[in-house]
């Protein structure tokens, strides 16, 4: 524990705490004398029971004992679970140094309560006479977590108010925005004492949580799942790097409309929609760009600051295409007037939101567009959108009319963590002078390490990411994209 304690330091904590129940032989005196001592930061000691979560599976009678022992000790804080604050708080009867404070906390593992059972939690807490009030709750949806920030914001004595689970990630760090009083870290990835809580470097380094205030505004990723993106790391690096008061985080959505509606404030003012929400993200835009209208899917909503409206587009397409298309004329020459998927059989695999991108790219740059799908009534309705030919995925291995065909995969086949998948066997790919990804975890898929051994030219679908990460960082700060430390970023995460 010293040792860890130590490495907190160095990452940057400002306060340590003791998980005691953790301990296989705790003898009180001795090691709370050692911790509390030789802690070379501020500490905070608690000492769980089973009954609320922790390890501690003995007398009551002792646990409170040692955290009595705590404070005379002068741990500078000491966690007490409201069940027994009580009793704990009438047997120290107001012996107590000043400067050690009292955690009363209360967790809910099953769900989040309503925001006036959340009140009430407080006011019964803050009646046991804690300095501190702390409520962790359970996060079943990432809406969960508005209820707790609607606590905080209003709250008059100091709190800690967490939401648990990788449905609460953003409490942990809107925390620091609406006036929490700590939030928590773990030394290492993985190694955690509640569900869902990020790495200190994660919250001082990725998230800058030293830089929000009550004024920042947010930003995110709307997707499900959400963990692989790298957008986090990108857009934070950029708003720092340009000094703008902005935060950007993974947001784990169910359900886009709930989302959207839950999250109205003006201070939430920018998205990027990823898979599967971005037709949904389209339903719920006040007005819509026209090109995000035709390939029915946005892949960025931003709030209007002059009259809070949301306005959807999709910069998908600019981004692929764009990445495509600089391939294409390194290896051909076409002049620069004309796009050089001019009269090129281009084929699209998916029909979601980021096939209906590229298809719809593909045909305003005069490609002829195959779409192929797994269900073949969406590959149909797509490619009858774009005037181009439509077909299931299963056909399309046997399918080369002519040589030098362009490939577009926009399906998740090979993503992270399922990365020895392909959507086509390698045999296919011969027939491809050009074979795009739209998957960027891994960097190179299955599908392009093959079109590569085949002779195709590649294209990351980095590209097409890094390409849109420009356009969306200008729509969202309204300042020119740091375009050299983006990709940089990006290079270090992939």
């Amino acid at each position: 524990m010293l040792t860890q304690m130590k490495k907190a330091q160095e990452l940057g904590a400002d306060l340590v705490e003791i998980r005691v129940d953790f301990l296989k032989n705790f003898s009180p005196r001795q090691n709370l004398e050692v911790l509390i001592k030789q802690s070379p930061l501020p500490t905070l000691i608690t000492y769980r029971p089973k009954w609320e979560g922790g390890e501690y599976d003995g007398q009551e009678s002792k646990r409170q004992e040692a955290l009595r022992l705590a404070i005379e000790l002068g741990s500078d804080f000491v966690d007490v679970e409201l069940k027994v604050a009580q009793g704990f708080f009438s047997s120290i009867q107001g012996k107590k140094p000043e400067k050690v404070k009292i955690i009363v906390s209360s967790h809910n593992y099953e769900s989040t309560p309503s925001i006036e059972e959340i009140g009430e939690l407080v006011a019964r807490i803050q009646a046991t006479g804690a300095d501190i009030v702390k409520i962790a709750t359970t996060a079943l949806d990432i809406t969960d977590n508005a209820r707790m920030f609607h606590v905080l914001v209003h709250s008059q004595v100091p709190m800690i108010g967490l939401v648990m689970g990788e449905r609460g990630l953003m409490s942990r760090i809107l925390t620091a925005k609406y006036g929490g009083f700590l939030t928590f870290g773990s030394i290492e990835a993985g190694i955690v004492s509640a569900p869902g809580q990020p790495t200190i470097k994660d919250l001082l380094d990725l998230y800058n949580l030293r830089l929000i205030g009550s004024d920042t505004k947010i930003h995110g990723v709307i997707g499900n799942p959400i963990g692989h993106s790298k957008s986090p790391h990108l857009y934070n690096a950029a708003f720092k790097s340009v000094g703008f008061n902005g935060i950007y985080l993974p947001l784990l959505v169910d359900n886009v409309a709930n989302y959207i509606s839950t999250y109205s404030s003006p201070d939430f003012v920018g998205y990027s929609y990823t898979i599967p929400h971005k037709e949904d993200g389209l339903k719920c835009c006040d007005e819509v760009d026209p090109i995000a209208q035709a390939i029915g899917a946005i892949s960025c909503m931003i709030r209007r600051p002059t009259d809070g409206k949301l306005m959807g587009y999709n910069v998908d397409y600019l981004g692929a295409i764009g990445a495509i298309e600089e391939a294409l004329r390194g290896s051909n020459g076409t002049p620069p007037s004309v796009s050089p998927l001019a009269g090129k059989l281009f084929v699209v695999m998916g029909a979601g939101g980021a096939g209906k991108a590229l298809a719809y790219g593909g045909y305003e740059k005069g490609a002829r567009v195959v779409v192929a799908n797994r269900t073949y009534e969406k590959a149909k309705e797509l490619a009858s959108k774009v005037g181009g030919q439509a077909m299931t995925l299963a056909e399309l291995k046997d399918f080369h009319p002519e040589e030098g065909m362009i490939l577009a995969n926009t399906t998740s086949v090979g993503m992270k963590p399922r990365i020895e998948d392909t959507p086509l066997p390698k045999e296919a790919l011969k027939h491809y002078s050009l074979v795009f990804d739209a998957i960027y975890t891994p960097k190179l898929t299955r599908l392009l390490r093959e079109a590569q051994e085949c002779g195709a030219t590649i294209v990351y679908g980095t590209e097409m990411f890094i390409n849109q990460a420009f356009v969306q960082f200008e729509r969202f700060t309204g300042l020119p994209a740091p375009k050299q430390l983006i990709r940089d970023v990006l290079a270090r995460n992939t």
